[in-house]
């Protein structure tokens, strides 16, 4: 697939490496050459300076012949009119456009062929705020991912020292939940994974992911740890647009506190929220913390646009008594320094990954529909639909035990029309079923892709 990315940020720089090594002719366009020469060093792709919307630079990268424009330079009117421009003059068939601004976002007509034409835009802030909300869902998660329009999940969770299950075999998970089917796909173990086996014996610190329908997901924690309070309060770090959004999610069902620094961004908060209540002051001030009673509180969330304030805001409310601790950070390099390190946050939320988890989708083979990485962008998740007949098809027609697996994969759940059908050996998968999978290795992900794309007898 000839694909060119705009803006070679964050963003654009991870999402042409994930593209590149998946065989794809990737262009990158930025108007800074600081950021395009390591990209063209480092990877196999071609690198365009210059300005993403402008007609000349884009057919110099082109898009005379690409099969998708992917638009997320830092502005989203460029990442617009770009899209627009690239359909107008080259035809372009896909066109996916970064869109930061919810004013834009909330505009239902606006994003159509006869507006500006971008197939999908999507909300970092938006995909953000959905996944701490899945956090805040169940407490005891690590990681929430949605599939089948939200009726299938994958969780990932720490197994704990006194779960039902830990010392024990994975098979004893039926007997313990036969009312609540489920399937563990992958365990890491100090950091390394393992491809679970009826008689593999779950222990304590295990990651254990598994996949369930979302009404089993918490009779399924509940056998790996203890399960955690419901979360009744929650003290957001930073009134950006993710904090308003947050905020706004949750406070019917919550008590939220938003601490913003900003004295007039704290004024403008107080009256787009209904119940929040807004603080302004400093979320690293220890006196403030212990003033709005930090110990009580059963999230703390920081998400400012500072990563190295976020970090110890968060190792601050953890250590003054707060539940649990999050913290937003767009620097990889920081989030596998937290995961790794043993400090006191949580969980350490990427939007970058969110952003690539959600494209990603709209560039595999296959008919794959919905895309998620996981583990820092090691291992994915993904959502495939089955098509055509025995005869044209590697999956079709066919138990799960007769399928030729890539390494380190594992079919987890089926939805079929509103029916769940967790995976079992002796399972068939039929013509339009959507295929829930968990890739170990993403290197395997372009053998899965192949298992889904249909013989040419197939009409």
């Amino acid at each position: 697939m000839k694909i060119i990315i705009l803006g070679a940020g964050e963003v654009g720089a991870t999402l042409a490496e994930n593209l590149a090594h998946e065989s794809n002719d990737v262009t990158v366009v930025d108007t800074d050459e600081a950021l395009l020469r390591p990209l063209q060093d480092r990877l196999d792709i071609r690198a365009v300076h210059g300005y993403a919307a402008h007609p000349d630079i884009l057919r110099s990268a082109g898009a005379n012949d690409a099969d998708m424009i992917i638009a997320v330079t830092a502005a989203d009117e460029v990442n617009m009119i770009a899209c627009q421009i690239a359909y107008t003059l080259f035809h372009t068939p896909t066109k996916i456009a970064r869109i930061r601004a919810s004013e834009y976002l909330l505009e239902n007509r606006l994003f159509h062929q006869d507006a500006i034409p971008i197939d999908m835009s999507i909300s970092p802030e938006q995909l953000v705020t959905d996944y701490i909300k899945r956090l805040v869902q169940y407490p005891g998660a690590l990681q929430v991912v949605d599939f089948a329009q939200g009726r299938v999940q994958v969780v990932g969770v720490k197994a704990y020292y006194g779960g039902p299950l830990v010392g024990k075999e994975l098979r004893a998970l039926r007997e313990h939940l036969p009312q609540a089917d489920t399937r563990v796909v992958a365990i890491y173990r100090r950091g390394k994974p393992m491809i679970p086996e009826g008689d593999t014996v779950i222990e304590a610190d295990d990651e254990v992911f598994f996949v369930a329908a979302r009404r089993n997901i918490k009779k399924v924690i509940s056998e790996l740890r203890k399960i955690d309070r419901p979360v009744k309060r929650i003290m957001i770090a930073g009134g950006g647009n993710i904090g308003l959004r947050l905020a706004l999610a949750l406070e019917n069902h919550c008590q939220v506190k938003i601490i913003e620094n900003n004295p007039a961004r704290a004024s403008w908060l107080s009256e787009k929220v209904n119940r929040a209540i807004v603080l302004k002051g400093d979320a690293a001030n220890e006196s403030l913390l212990v003033e709005e009673n930090i110990e009580s509180v059963d999230v703390f969330c920081a998400i400012t646009n500072d990563d190295e304030a976020n970090i110890l805001s968060a190792m601050l409310a953890k250590r003054l008594g707060a539940r649990k601790a999050m913290s937003l950070i767009n620097r990889l390099a920081y989030v596998d320094l937290i995961e790794s390190s043993g400090t006191q946050i949580d969980i350490a939320i990427s939007p970058k990954q969110s952003t690539i988890s959600a494209l990603l989708a709209h560039v595999r083979r296959g008919d794959v529909v919905r895309v998620h990485t996981l583990r820092r962008g090691a291992a994915e998740a993904i959502e495939a639909i089955a098509h055509g007949e025995r005869d044209n098809s590697r999956v079709v027609g066919r138990r799960i035990d007769e399928i030729k697996l890539p390494p380190g994969t594992t079919i987890g759940a089926i939805a079929r029309g509103e029916e769940v059908l967790i995976a079992h050996h002796d399972t068939i998968i039929e013509s339009g079923d959507h295929v829930m999978l968990f890739i170990i290795e993403k290197k395997h992900t372009a053998d899965v892709e192949k298992l889904f794309q249909v013989g040419v007898s197939y009409v």
